[in-house]
């Protein structure tokens, strides 16, 4: 499977946005979902009819993060895809994509922690969150994503701060 598209695919995939959100010390933020709680995602979402991706991103932040008050760093080259393992496929939007192709966005938070409110959302998707390490990222986040996230870290990887924050809390819910 090619990873990267210039033009989005809509016949096979549904199209998305993801949002990588940095904090000031340069580490993501991460949500624990609610219906696997083994896996941590960013942020993203479908994109609306006639709605850009920037601005899909945005709202996908603040309809899963609870929070809105960033600063936009840059976009992926191109589009990202992923292809949902087969049995997924068959159920997930009626069956009618094998997987998502996203643009993805790099933010800075420029918020406090407290303006983070995951459980005060319409439709809560995350059961606690945390700011991580821009190297743990992949390897909490479900395999068949995995390709898709490594493409993401790599490309934004210079928005992270090696020197993180050491008090910031790892967890919250």
């Amino acid at each position: 499977m090619i990873l990267r598209a210039d033009e989005p695919d809509r016949l096979h995939y549904r199209l998305g946005a993801g949002a990588m959100l940095f904090s000031r010390s340069g580490r993501v933020w991460l949500g624990q979902r609610i219906d696997t709680p083994d896996a941590w995602q960013m942020p993203q979402g479908g994109i609306d009819a006639g709605e850009d991706p920037a601005a899909a991103a945005l709202r996908e932040l603040h309809e899963e993060v609870g929070s809105d008050n960033v600063q936009l760093l840059a976009e992926t080259e191109g589009w990202l895809k992923y292809d949902l393992p087969p049995a997924l496929a068959a159920k997930a939007w009626g069956g009618k994509y094998r997987g998502q192709m996203q643009k993805w966005f790099a933010f800075r938070f420029l918020g406090s922690d407290d303006q983070i409110d995951i459980h005060g959302v319409k439709k809560p998707e995350f059961n606690a969150w945390r700011w991580a390490d821009i190297g743990e990222v992949v390897g909490l986040i479900v395999d068949f994503k995995r390709p898709l996230y490594e493409a993401v870290v790599a490309e934004f990887r210079r928005f992270s701060d090696v020197s993180a924050d050491p008090t910031e809390p790892q967890t919250k819910c």
